[in-house]
């Protein structure tokens, strides 16, 4: 029923020309417009009447919202997809999935947050009854923060002044992150496609301090304020002064919808996703995102879904889509993540040493040691490292990171030593070559993360 066209790197803007014009016929979900960014494979109807934007994980086909289709296609269309993928030897899933989608696929639906909407013909009764608001746009202004749009010629002109600062702007943005930078929907590339965006910017006496795409969701007539960015110098107001200029542009060209995108994690999900949103609190600010889109009162929010077959399990759609996100190493990810953000690397490593710690100290493990001495001064030696790591968990230090950085360095050293010359001969199967291998490879990979989270790292305020 359906064909799978893998397009050559050379045609790439050929077939997103193509999917353009589909977009611009069914473009219906909020996202659909990032599809057309870099990374993306399409899967196309043989009809020609439709397709679908996926990221090919190794395991599974993750689609960027649902079929750009019209509806009474999308379920031919998905069931196309599907028969696709399972000859590939992959799963499926569609990520960020409205109620329509569930009303016309049979799949199973996993709610993963919400999304605010609003009609902009409204905006002007949200600013005079939030006070806040008002208050934030009134300080904005105080500080001389002004916002323009940008023509579309000005974003697809390479070395245009004014394009280079909103790409510094946006490398700095990216590099204030706490996590490390994702692909699928949430790339950043404002200047794809521009002359089917929108863009403004924010700025103080001629200087860039905050800027805003926005991407067009065509069967909607709408709008999705998609790339919203500011430096950190930015006067308070800044970023809402620029939804400001969007929403009244918005409404002066007769849109009637307008979103500002996923507040993951938000709203009524699983237990064990929100268990997820709390333990991943130090590296995302869930409640701080949903907070800041909450502050503009929107019209409703429309809760997305993770969409899967019934017959596969949810985890396994999650873990599809986390890779999607992760480009498809979730290691290469996390460890990047933990050495931008170094004190929730640091929380762990004392969470773990402590116990070591005392477990050394134990007389029952005594022969792991060639003399009580040498027993007693890596337990001292242990104490002071943690000791060290707490100072660095309270306020960090590059000094102090390098110094314990570097005794990490010289435990791993000498735990070599200590190893080769009297643990190996004394070893009995694979419990104590395990324990021997553990005690060199963490103190070396905890000096590594440390010397090199130093430079990397993101300063928090």
């Amino acid at each position: 029923m359906a064909a799978l066209h893998h397009e050559a790197a050379r045609d790439a803007g050929d077939v997103r020309e193509r999917v353009l014009v589909l977009l611009k016929q069914h473009g219906w979900n909020a996202t659909s417009f990032q599809i057309l960014q870099p990374g993306f494979l399409y899967w196309f109807a043989e009809e020609g009447d439709a397709c679908i934007a996926y990221v090919d994980t190794g395991g599974a086909w993750v689609a960027g919202g649902g079929p750009i289709a019209a509806p009474e296609r999308v379920s031919a269309v998905v069931e196309g997809f599907h028969q696709a993928a399972r000859s590939a030897g992959r799963r499926v899933g569609f990520f960020a999935t409205e109620a329509r989608f569930s009303r016309l696929v049979p799949f199973q639906e996993l709610p993963i947050g919400e999304q605010p909407v609003w009609d902009p013909a409204k905006w002007d009764a949200v600013v005079r009854g939030s006070r806040s608001l008002r208050e934030q746009l009134r300080r904005a202004r105080a500080h001389g923060v002004r916002v323009r749009e940008v023509p579309a010629e000005v974003m697809e002109t390479p070395g245009h002044p004014l394009r280079e600062a909103v790409e510094v702007l946006a490398e700095h943005w990216l590099a204030s992150r706490r996590m490390a930078t994702m692909g699928f929907l949430v790339g950043l590339a404002p200047d794809a496609f521009a002359r089917e965006r929108r863009a403004f910017v924010a700025e103080v006496e001629g200087r860039v301090v905050g800027f805003l795409s926005v991407t067009p969701v065509y069967a909607r007539d709408g709008w999705f304020l998609q790339d919203l960015l500011r430096e950190r110098s930015a006067p308070n107001g800044t970023a809402e002064t620029l939804v400001d200029a969007a929403m009244r542009a918005a409404a002066a060209n007769g849109r009637r919808y307008v979103t500002l995108g996923l507040a993951p994690l938000a709203g009524p999900v699983r237990p064990w996703l929100r268990f997820a949103r709390a333990v991943g609190r130090p590296l995302f600010d869930f409640e701080g995102l949903r907070s800041f889109k909450a502050k503009f009162r929107p019209d409703a929010w429309v809760p997305l879904f993770l969409s899967h077959p019934k017959d596969e399990p949810a985890a396994w759609a999650v873990y599809d889509a986390l890779r999607a996100f992760a480009r498809g190493s979730l290691v290469r990810f996390g460890l990047v993540t933990l050495l931008r953000r170094p004190r929730f690397f640091v929380r762990t490593l004392t969470a773990l040493l402590i116990p070591w710690t005392v477990l050394l100290a134990l007389p029952m493990n005594a022969h792991w040691f060639p003399s009580p001495w040498v027993q007693h001064g890596w337990v001292a030696f242990d104490v002071g490292l943690v000791a060290g790591l707490l100072v660095l968990m309270r306020r960090w230090r590059d000094g102090l990171a390098t110094l314990l950085g570097r005794l990490t360095t010289a435990d791993a050293c000498l735990t070599l030593v200590q190893a080769l010359a009297y643990n190996a001969a004394r070893a009995r199967g694979p419990g104590d070559w395990g324990v021997i291998v553990a005690s060199v490879l963490a103190p070396a990979t905890a000096s590594a993360m440390l010397l090199r989270s130093r430079d990397l790292r993101v300063p928090e305020h």
